[in-house]
């Protein structure tokens, strides 16, 4: 295991409020919220950035994102359309890297964003 604080999470041995897990995966609510739903989704794997991962990881990241929409939907943020085709709700996602893309803490996570216009300020 890795000295940093999503790793801790992980081991348990720094408490979070935790909206999914599974073999792979960690989601949790961001303990400095930036919109009225944020949530965070991190790998069990330690990957400092975004620009470790390869090839090889494709299927993880691909999960990463997959799950977004999901906790969208269970966090009452998804997209939702009309029977006249407009729509409502939405949600944003982002990964900062390293120390120009605003990373803080390095391992790498999935924002995941929503409520009412989250995204002001957030690098639109």
């Amino acid at each position: 295991m890795y000295n940093c604080t999503f790793c801790k999470i992980i081991a348990k041995q720094i408490p979070a409020d935790v909206v999914y897990e599974d073999d792979q995966l960690l989601a949790f609510k961001d303990i400095n919220p930036a919109a009225p739903v944020h949530l965070l989704v991190i790998p069990k794997q330690h990957l400092e950035t975004l620009s470790d991962c390869t090839g090889e990881h494709a299927e993880l990241l691909g999960k990463m994102l997959a799950l977004a929409p999901q906790l969208a939907t269970e966090q009452g943020i998804a997209v939702k359309t009309a029977p006249d085709g407009q729509h409502s709700g939405g949600f944003k996602t982002l990964i900062n890297s390293g120390p120009d893309g605003g990373q803080e803490v390095y391992h790498l996570h999935l924002h995941v964003y929503g409520g009412a216009r989250p995204w002001r300020g957030l690098g639109t």
